[in-house]
């Protein structure tokens, strides 16, 4: 279901779904927030393409980020794959959404993660 509403919300990108590809491009890389619960501190985080970070136990994995062709800053969508530190599975791996981070959140008891936007250039 989750997967379905990304889907269809990148597709909306364009009112023309055959150039949906067209509209979104790949950034370089992506800023992404995270937020320890515990402690209640922050960290902005820059990632390159398939480039990972380690916050406390997670591993966060950037595979991709994508941003509207005709308004490089009006939102951005990453690819992150999260695991526990030791796992080889990741427990988090889908498409996060700056504009709208609930729709496909990290479910984790300690970290909040978040895109905030593509690296263009």
């Amino acid at each position: 279901m989750r997967l379905a509403l990304i889907c269809v919300l990148l597709l909306n990108l364009t009112p023309d779904a055959t150039n949906a590809q067209e509209a979104a491009r790949s950034g370089q890389g992506a800023m992404i927030r995270t937020l320890d619960k515990v402690s209640g501190r922050t960290a902005d985080l820059e990632f390159g393409l398939l480039q990972r970070h380690s916050i406390g136990k997670l591993q966060i994995e950037l595979t991709d980020c994508r941003y509207p062709a005709d308004n490089p800053s009006g939102d951005a969508f990453a690819q992150l794959d999260i695991r526990e530190a030791g796992a080889t599975e990741p427990f988090f791996r889908g498409w996060m959404i700056a504009s709208s981070p609930a729709i496909s959140a990290l479910d984790h008891p300690r970290y909040d993660v978040w895109v905030l936007r593509c690296i263009i250039s």
